[in-house]
């Protein structure tokens, strides 16, 4: 299915001619209306006429999440405060929140990007989609409620948290389709094997997971748990939230909606334009935003780019998923580490739960990775010899994937705390 054909469809060409009007559009708007902007445009010297094709966009300077927390809180806004209708925040866990603001234009172009990655998971006015995203400042669970309410379906704004709540409400309410981070969607599985609720108890038939760095192994055992689709969503919260892009069904990378985000892949290094199919940093420029504008903002997700016509007949261009971060790569005795190789090193072990910690210490001036895991209960009542055996295994594992030795710590089910939102994987104790 797809909700908006004529947007989805569109030839190449006819594509990058509607990009370039609404970046040439973009760029005026921000210099004429943003004094950031023109002041770092005027700096380096490029005028809005300057853009003259696609390829001038590497004229323009990159905006950080440094840039929009010293516009804290209102001073990235393109229009005046009164025709913003809306604002949220990121959780600003590092400094201040970034602020983002809509207008009502900006409010209908998020639940259409949402519609259409709602669709895309094969949501219709028929399905009842409990929206296990949290609502308030963040951006997850309003974004789906936009998106489900266009699409004309049942929306149940259960929000996170509450898990044997939403257990009894997927079950009464017969919910087809779930929204949440896909750590928590895993947390759920667990609790409906506690509760003994089963697969014939449940009625979904596809998931939209997201918010944070998931694997393939994560979607299996999501899939398997559930009987479900799983399906990943992308999003942050400088552009628009959840919607940016979408995977469909075949599973083969995540359609970005580039007639609203034009994406680039840069390298980590030189922060130049990388070409199609090499891996950097992706930077997304907002091409219809109304109140809020950015203009090659760095994500720092590091992922590669793909221009191809999907069997699902989409020719949006795709992104493939998320491998980590440019800044929360772990650098351990000098070797570069993203917390998603391990995770996927780990689910490739029979006989542990998809539960884990990386605790990062420096003892003696040497850094020390220690990964805490939780057993299976069969594992864990097992002799000795036996969880040392397996300790020895998961160690030896992980040092082929990424290269490093390091410390596994096997913990008993249950142990480790989950999350309701995105799940932190990382502790890191060292004095940098």
């Amino acid at each position: 299915m797809i909700w908006n054909k004529e947007a989805e469809c569109m030839p190449f060409k006819e594509r990058e001619k509607l990009q370039l009007e609404r970046l040439q559009s973009i760029v005026k708007k921000v210099y004429d209306n943003v004094p950031y902007y023109r002041k770092r445009f005027d700096e380096i010297g490029v005028k809005p006429e300057d853009i003259k094709s696609l390829k001038d966009i590497a004229k323009l300077p990159f905006t950080t999440k440094t840039d929009l927390r010293e516009g804290y809180p209102f001073g990235m806004f393109a229009v005046p405060l009164n025709e913003i209708v809306e604002i949220h925040t990121s959780s600003g866990t590092t400094g201040k929140p970034v602020v983002a603001g809509y207008t009502k234009k900006d409010i209908e172009v998020w639940s259409e990007v949402m519609a259409r990655a709602l669709t895309m998971v094969g949501a219709t006015k028929d399905d009842i989609i409990q929206n296990g995203y949290g609502y308030g400042l963040f951006t997850g669970g309003i974004g789906v409620h936009y998106g489900a309410q266009k699409i004309g379906a049942t929306v149940i704004p259960i929000s996170a948290g509450n898990t044997k709540r939403q257990l009894e409400v997927m079950v009464d309410f017969g919910s087809t389709i779930l929204t949440c981070t896909p750590s928590y969607a895993l947390h759920l599985a667990e609790v409906a094997e506690e509760a003994g609720i089963t697969k014939k108890d449940i009625k979904l038939k596809a998931g939209c997971f997201g918010a944070e760095v998931w694997t393939e192994k994560m979607r299996d055992a999501i899939e398997s748990k559930f009987n479900l689709t799983a399906l990943n969503i992308y999003g942050l919260t400088e552009l628009i939230g959840p919607g940016v892009a979408q995977e469909c069904p075949e599973k083969s990378g995540l359609h970005i909606f580039e007639d609203h985000f034009y994406p680039e892949i840069v390298s980590t290094d030189t922060l130049e334009p990388l070409p199609e199919g090499e891996k950097g940093e992706l930077v997304l420029t907002s091409l219809t935003r109304d109140g809020m504008p950015m203009i090659r903002f760095r994500t720092r997700d590091i992922t590669s780019l793909r221009r191809e016509i999907c069997k699902c007949g989409r020719t949006l261009i795709k992104m493939d998923r998320v491998t980590g971060r440019s800044d929360d790569m772990l650098k351990i005795r000098g070797v570069l580490i993203f917390p998603s190789q391990i995770e996927r090193a780990l689910l490739e072990i029979k006989g542990i739960e998809p539960h884990y910690q990386i605790i990062v210490t420096r003892p003696h001036h040497l850094d020390e990775l220690e990964i805490q895991v939780e057993a299976s209960k069969d594992i864990f009542s097992d002799e000795i010899k036996h969880i040392e055996a397996m300790k020895k295994k998961i160690e030896s594992h992980i040092e082929k994937s990424i290269g490093l030795r390091v410390k596994v710590t096997l913990v008993e089910p249950k142990t480790l705390p989950r999350s309701e939102g995105k799940a932190k994987r990382v502790i890191d104790k060292r004095e940098l």
